[in-house]
């Protein structure tokens, strides 16, 4: 399979139209694409997803704008308590759950704990308990001789 340069340059500035800026919010440039969720803006480091109410190919600033402010809302409402200084937050997670969450450890509260009472010195040991695990070195199989 070949393709001509003249081709290529047309497909590369096909590509960098897409991913060209379709909007700024507070100064952070707002892209759209197509992904295998669906349909989504890109801000700031963060993935929106648009909705079918909206027209994706004729978002106007307004539904964008709505779009970020609903996407921040969202974020500031899952977060019920940070320890900022030890790194260690409680978040709401899916189906009513909690979850408290250092760095890549999470660990899962149950449904009947309430996630306002948890103390700090509780939750450094839940994840204390519960610090990931060192991965184990695989053992390298000896080569068997064959006697002839």
């Amino acid at each position: 399979m070949s393709i001509s340069l003249d081709r290529a340059m047309e497909l590369i500035e096909e590509k960098e139209k897409a991913d060209a800026p379709i909007y700024e919010y507070d100064g952070q440039p707002v892209t759209k694409g197509v992904g295998r969720f669906g349909p989504f803006i890109k801000w700031s480091g963060m993935f929106i997803s648009v909705n079918k109410k909206y027209d994706f190919d004729n978002l106007s600033n307004s539904d964008i704008e709505t779009l970020i402010k609903d996407k921040i809302q969202k974020e500031k409402d899952k977060l019920i308590v940070d320890w900022e200084e030890e790194g260690i937050r409680i978040e709401k997670a899916r189906w009513g759950r909690h979850n408290i969450i250092k760095g890549k450890t999470k660990v899962e509260l149950a449904k009947t704990i309430d996630p306002l009472s948890i103390t700090l010195e509780k939750a450094q040991e839940l994840i204390a308990k519960k610090a990931p695990k060192k991965k184990t070195t695989k053992k390298k199989t000896t080569r068997k001789s064959t006697k002839k």
